[in-house]
């Protein structure tokens, strides 16, 4: 596919019903349920200037959502430095190889620039071989293994 010409902003309340069709698909491509009120929850995150957890969305020039990308700050105690944690990426499967998910990621970088974090941290499915090919030419694969553990 060819370049897209892409405008990155911050999501507004006029984008919810985009903002939920792209948020649900990511649910739906990692095969999680998510319910109306999980998207209520988050969608007031992203939209309350007290919460942690900020949204960029990924726009054609018209304005039509073709990507979001949801983002907080977190603790690195062992190098005492902030960190940036980019939780949910996604675009639209008619615009993936187009540069927009290389538009979201440059957008937290400079997020994570502006407020001086030390790093941009994500971390996706082992079999996401197409998203992994963009986050290796994009950024260094670590060595740590992820657990969790249930509450």
């Amino acid at each position: 596919m060819t370049e897209m010409t892409v405008v990155i902003r911050e999501v507004s309340a006029p984008d919810r019903p985009e903002w939920q069709r792209l948020y649900q698909g990511y649910a739906e491509f990692y095969k999680v349920t998510q319910t109306a009120e999980m998207r209520q929850t988050v969608w007031g995150w992203i939209n309350d200037a007290g919460h942690e957890t900020q949204c960029r969305v990924a726009t054609t020039p018209q304005g039509h959502l073709l990507g979001l990308a949801h983002f907080r700050p977190f603790a690195r105690p062992l190098s005492a430095t902030t960190g940036g944690f980019l939780d949910d990426l996604y675009v639209e499967p008619e615009a993936r190889g187009t540069g927009v998910v290389d538009a979201l990621i440059e957008a937290v970088r400079a997020e994570g620039r502006k407020e001086g974090w030390s790093v941009i941290r994500w971390i996706t499915a082992e079999d996401n071989a197409r998203a992994r090919a963009v986050y290796d030419r994009m950024a260094t694969q670590t060595q740590w293994v992820t657990y969790d553990l249930k509450v």
